[in-house]
């Protein structure tokens, strides 16, 4: 796979979970890539759902560290 549909794939996986209500409440980086953690809570408050994924290419990971800066911009108001 090319370097930009990789690039591609990896976003639109971000955007999906984005869109699902889910958002982004953990990182873990390493030499490989970063793990991003994704929290959804939905109408019942006890249930939450959890998703994890590893993003690999540098402009992904330029790309959840937007997604973190507006969620953070977000919650500050």
């Amino acid at each position: 796979m090319s370097s930009y549909k990789e690039f591609i794939a990896e976003r639109e996986k971000i955007d999906f979970l984005l869109e699902q209500g889910y958002i982004i409440t953990g990182v873990t980086e390493n030499l490989s890539g970063s793990f991003l953690e994704f929290s959804y809570k939905g109408s019942d408050p006890d249930k939450e759902e959890k998703e994890r994924i590893q993003v690999l290419h540098p402009d992904s990971r330029k790309y959840f560290s937007t997604v973190l800066f507006q969620q953070q911009k977000q919650n500050e108001y």
